[in-house]
C-alpha cells in the first residue's frame, strides 16, 4: 500500500495535466515530470503516525508491546533509502564489470585463507550441512567482503521507512517486524542490527526473515549471532543452501562451448534438458570433451551467445536463492571453483573494454585524483564523484562520455601517469555499500 496522496491530489492532477496538454512537448515531458514528482513525494510528517500504526501487528508478530515501544521510540525516517528501492548493481552493471569487482585475485587470496583460519569450522560445518567448504566462503566474500563490511545504515530504521514509504510496503513492514523481533529476544542487540539500505546484516547478509527461519547457534552460546559469531555465519549460510536444495554430490554447473551458428533460443536457467539434449545439440566441455555427469541442466548466456556458455545443475539454482540475480549466483559459483584452484573464465566476454579489479578501480582512483579530481577516499569503489571524473577525462580523451571506469580509460591514464593540467574539482564520492 502506498503512502496517501495529499487531500485533493487528484483533482490537482487533473486540472495540471489538462493544462498541460498545452504546452510543446520538451515543456511537456518536464512539467509531467514535475506533476508526478509532487504527488508522489512522500511527507516525512507521515512518519510517527504510520510507525505507531504498526504495532499492532508487530505485536501479534511476537513483539512485545514494551520492546515495540523501546525500539521505536527515536526512530526517524531516512528518505535516502527510496532513491534505493530500486537500484541493485546485479541488474545495472554490465556482467564483466559486476564480475571483475567480485571475483579478483584479491578476493580469491583472501578466501584461500579464510578457508585455512577457519578449516575447522568449515570442516564441521559441511559433515551437519553437507555443503563444500569453498561454497560457503564464497557467500562469505561476495556478501561481505568476510567480514569487511556489513554495511552502516541502522535496519531498524531503514526498514521502518521502506515500511511507510514507497513500494513494496508489504515486504518490508515483515521485515521490520521481524527485525524487531531478533532484538526484542536477545540474538543481537540493537547497535550492532546494521547493514544494507534493504534490511540484510551481518557476515553473510540475512535478512531478518531469513534470520529467524536459518540461522542456527553453532558456537553453543545459546545465542544465533550471524554478526559477532563467525561460525553461526558459516553454518547458517550452509542451513540456507542446504534448504534450498544443494546437493553435495553434485556440481554447480560448468563452462562450455557452443557450436558455430548455435540457435540460443532454448537458453535460460529455468528451461533444463537432459545434458544428453544438449551433447545432440553440439555442446562440449570448454575444452572439447564431451559432457558429463546426470541431471537437467539448463544453459546461461549470462552476455549472450557470443560471451562464456554455462550448464547449470541445481546446486546453482540454491546459489540463486541467496540473492535473486544470475549474476549474483554465477559470481558465488565462480569465486567457489576459484577457491577450489579452478582457473578464470575460457571465453572471453564480448567487450573491448572489460572490467576492473578492486586493485585496479583503486589505482584509476589514485590515477584520477593525481590529475587534480576530489574523488574521496581511494577505496576501489567508483562513487558519484569518482565517475564525475572518468566523464571528464572520458571526453577530454575523446572516449565515450558514460561515467564508467574501464580497461581503456585506465590504460590512457597509465600512459600519462597522472600528468597533465590540474582540475580543481569539489565534492567527494558518496558512501555506497560495496561487497
Amino acid at each position: 500500500m502506498n503512502a496517501k496522496l495529499p487531500v485533493g491530489a487528484n483533482s490537482f492532477a487533473r486540472r495540471s495535466i489538462r493544462a498541460l496538454r498545452r504546452l510543446s512537448a520538451p515543456l511537456l515531458a518536464v512539467a509531467l515530470t514535475t506533476v508526478a514528482h509532487a504527488q508522489a513525494a512522500p511527507d516525512p510528517a507521515g512518519f510517527a503516525p504510520c510507525v505507531a500504526g504498526l504495532k499492532a501487528a508487530a505485536v501479534a508478530r511476537g513483539v512485545s508491546p514494551e520492546g515495540y515501544e523501546r525500539l521505536t521510540a527515536s526512530l526517524v525516517p531516512d528518505m535516502k533509502v527510496l532513491d534505493l528501492l530500486d537500484y541493485q548493481p546485479e541488474f545495472r552493471t554490465p556482467i564483466w564489470d559486476y564480475l571483475a569487482g567480485l571475483v579478483d585475485d584479491e578476493r580469491i587470496a583472501d578466501g584461500q585463507a579464510m578457508l585455512a583460519q577457519w578449516g575447522d569450522t568449515l570442516a564441521a560445518v559441511a559433515a551437519r550441512f553437507h555443503v563444500d567448504p569453498a561454497t560457503v566462503v564464497a557467500v562469505w566474500g561476495v556478501e561481505s567482503n568476510f567480514g569487511r563490511n556489513f554495511g552502516s545504515r541502522p535496519l531498524l530504521t531503514s526498514l521502518s521507512t521502506l515500511s511507510c514509504y514507497g513500494r513494496r510496503q508489504a515486504y518490508f513492514r515483515g521485515e521490520f517486524y521481524d527485525a524487531l523481533k531478533i532484538v526484542d529476544s536477545g540474538d543481537v542487540s540493537v547497535d550492532q542490527l546494521t547493514g544494507s539500505w534493504a534490511g540484510a546484516f551481518g557476515h553473510t547478509q540475512f535478512m531478518p526473515s531469513t534470520f529467524l527461519r536459518l540461522a542456527v547457534d553453532f558456537d553453543g552460546d545459546g545465542r544465533r549471532d550471524l554478526v559477532g559469531s563467525v561460525s553461526d555465519a558459516l553454518a547458517s549460510t550452509a542451513n540456507f543452501l542446504k534448504k534450498a536444495g544443494w546437493r553435495e554430490d553434485e556440481v554447480w554447473g560448468y563452462e562450455v562451448r557452443l557450436p558455430a551458428g548455435f540457435d540460443a533460443s532454448g537458453a535460460g536457467r529455468r528451461n533444463k534438458q537432459p545434458l544428453a539434449a544438449w551433447s545432440a545439440r553440439g555442446l562440449t566441455r570448454i575444452d572439447g570433451s564431451p559432457l558429463d555427469g546426470t541431471g537437467n541442466a539448463g544453459l546461461l548466456l549470462p552476455a549472450g551467445p557470443k560471451g562464456p556458455a554455462f550448464l547449470v545443475f541445481r546446486n546453482f539454482d540454491a546459489i540463486y536463492g541467496y540473492n535473486a540475480a544470475e549474476s549474483y549466483a554465477l559470481a558465488i559459483a565462480h569465486l567457489s571453483d576459484r577457491l577450489r584452484g579452478g582457473g578464470p573464465f575460457v571465453t572471453p566476454w564480448p567487450t573491448d573494454d572489460a572490467g576492473l579489479s578492486r586493485a585496479e578501480r583503486r589505482e584509476l582512483q589514485t590515477l584520477l585524483a593525481a590529475r587534480g579530481h576530489a574523488i574521496g577516499t581511494v577505496d576501489g569503489m567508483l562513487g558519484d564523484a569518482s565517475r564525475a571524473a572518468i566523464r571528464i577525462e572520458q571526453q577530454r580523451l575523446g572516449q565515450s562520455v558514460d561515467g564508467r571506469g574501464g580497461q581503456k580509460l585506465l590504460s590512457a591514464l597509465r600512459r600519462e601517469g597522472g600528468t597533465g593540467q590540474p582540475l580543481q574539482q569539489d565534492g567527494l564520492d558518496a558512501p555506497a555499500q560495496g561487497r
